[in-house]
């Protein structure tokens, strides 16, 4: 009986929440929104192209979840705006962020990216990802409460040698923004917390796992001999959201094939 309630409960703990993702037309911010879609709540999918909000949609649709499309560029103050006031016109209210957005236009050597490659990395990993909560936390308070999910990478913790890139530094800001955020909102019924995926099978990850010789590579740091799923960080994500962590709060939670046990 015990098992049967705690499975109802997991299928049905997301029912009548509010989700908005950024970056969620494909990857893991589209396995993030099929996960909890598929508990039960609403969840509002964006991206900068309105081609890729339209097919997402429609995948969505078919899986019977309830789903609301928008574009949304994040660097942009006038589309974050517009993402939450998409959510609010048509969902009533925001109880969940998760903030996936991320752009990586440097591969190579650290020092040999440019300044403008930083600022491009800070605006739309970083700041993006603050300005965004400054903006949904009084709707979350409206609601009584709310979760709040950044997606970082294990990369933040430790440099995947030989492939270091600016943006896995700009990763470990998420992770430090995490630690002073979730005190800040605790008081509010609001938890903060992050996920660390390792390297995942998703378009943004090609340059790795499309080279048969860094796979290779990369699997000797793995305990896992394999290349994470995207469905496999969803999971983790809806977990985050749900009533069965509501003690978790603060924390970074690493889905990355236990790297971190063989670095």
């Amino acid at each position: 009986l015990i098992s049967t309630s705690l499975q109802l409960r997991g299928e049905c703990s997301l029912t009548g929440k509010v989700a908005i993702f950024t970056a969620s037309t494909d990857g893991i911010g589209l396995a993030a929104a099929q996960a909890l879609g598929s508990r039960g709540a609403h969840v509002v999918v964006s991206s900068r192209r309105q081609a890729n909000v339209d097919k997402a949609v429609a995948l969505l649709r078919s899986q019977d979840i309830q789903v609301t499309g928008t574009t949304c560029n994040v660097g942009k103050g006038e589309d974050r705006e517009k993402l939450i006031q998409t959510a609010l016109d048509r969902c009533g209210g925001i109880d969940i962020l998760v903030s996936n957005a991320a752009v990586n236009p440097f591969f190579g050597n650290t020092l040999d990216s440019t300044e403008e490659v930083w600022d491009k990395i800070l605006s739309v990993n970083v700041k993006s990802a603050f300005l965004l909560t400054k903006l949904v936390v009084p709707h979350m308070e409206k609601r009584g409460g709310g979760n709040i999910i950044f997606v970082s990478s294990v990369g933040a913790y430790q440099p995947m040698q030989p492939w270091t890139w600016p943006l896995l530094r700009e990763k470990t800001a998420l992770l430090g923004l995490t630690k002073v955020l979730a005190p800040e909102l605790a008081q509010s019924n609001i938890r903060v917390n992050c996920v660390a995926p390792g390297v995942i099978k998703t378009r943004f990850s090609a340059a790795l796992w499309e080279n048969e010789a860094i796979v290779d590579e990369l699997k000797k740091q793995l305990s896992i001999k394999r290349i994470g799923q995207v469905e496999e960080i969803g999971g983790v994500v809806a977990f985050l959201c749900s009533e069965e962590a509501s003690y978790i709060t603060g924390e970074t939670i690493t889905a990355s094939g236990g790297m971190g046990c063989r670095l």
